[in-house]
């Protein structure tokens, strides 16, 4: 028979203040079995309540039928404030929206269009082109930001360690770190605060942009760059004598490097 479900009147106990609760109290009926009543109490109730987290069940029958395979339960959901992290402990987030980057270079030309009897000129894929400039575009590229947040002894964070993350930040990873090859990931600083006398809640920013090799930028071909390296295009006066038109051409590609490299390990939350 299917199990059922029913909210009872004296449910939703809540308590506010400091530690503040919530109890959903349901009564179960279909079952005698108490494994397949808690699976049922677990699918059917959600493990986040107004903010607070699942902390318990407790399931008391009410009577018990074994040779039918039927019974009811009361069952009590408590929901609670989310655990502490303890000292040694970490937590992780991450944000993979993407970023913006001003472009003057398309990765291909798909079509050119021009009137009848005439032909468009070929900027080989530079972006906007005027009589005086390459305008370029804003585009969304591929980008990730995570933060991790450490709860760190007292004894270790000392006035030298903290002068050490405030020289990182701004730095590129010279070495693999947490996923990411050398060149990709740019610390971006670091926040704390004391949590008593024993510990401290310190958490670390960063992001993330992919190395790239093989890029091409018109006829220019084999270009290599680094995730947080800067690419960026000369461009000169050329006749496409096609179109019997002036463009501008990408007669050079240079990659900058615009951030200092940095040893991470000196974060000392692992690599």
């Amino acid at each position: 028979m299917p199990i059922t479900m029913l909210e009872k009147l004296d449910s939703r106990r809540v308590s506010l203040g400091e530690n503040p609760s919530v109890e959903l109290v349901y009564i179960l009926t279909g079952t005698a079995d108490d494994a397949a009543a808690v699976a049922a109490v677990e699918a059917a109730t959600p493990l986040i309540y107004q903010g607070l987290l699942r902390q318990s069940l407790q399931l008391e029958p009410e009577w018990v039928d074994e040779s039918h395979g039927d019974g009811q339960w009361i069952a009590t959901v408590r929901y609670g404030l989310w655990p502490q992290p303890k000292q040694g402990e970490s937590t992780y987030s991450f944000d993979t929206t993407g970023g913006t980057q001003h472009i003057t270079q398309s990765i291909q030309t798909v079509h050119k269009y021009a009137p009848t009897g005439k032909t468009a000129p070929d900027f080989k894929g530079a972006i906007g082109v005027t009589p005086d400039n390459v305008e370029g575009v804003d585009i969304t590229i591929p980008a990730c930001s995570f933060a991790e947040t450490h709860y760190l002894p007292t004894v270790l964070v000392t006035l030298a360690y903290r002068v050490a993350l405030f020289r990182l930040t701004g730095k590129v990873n010279n070495a693999p770190f947490k996923g990411c090859a050398a060149g990709e990931c740019l610390f971006l600083g670091a926040t704390g605060s004391k949590r008593g006398a024993d510990d401290w809640e310190i958490t670390y920013r960063f992001a993330v942009s992919p190395n790239k090799t093989n890029i091409s930028v018109g006829e220019i071909t084999g270009i290599d760059k680094k995730g947080w390296e800067y690419l960026w295009v000369r461009y000169q006066d050329a006749e496409d004598t096609a179109a019997n038109a002036l463009i501008k051409k990408p007669i050079a590609a240079y990659v900058e490097k615009v951030y200092e490299d940095a040893d991470f390990s000196i974060l000392g939350i692992g690599v």
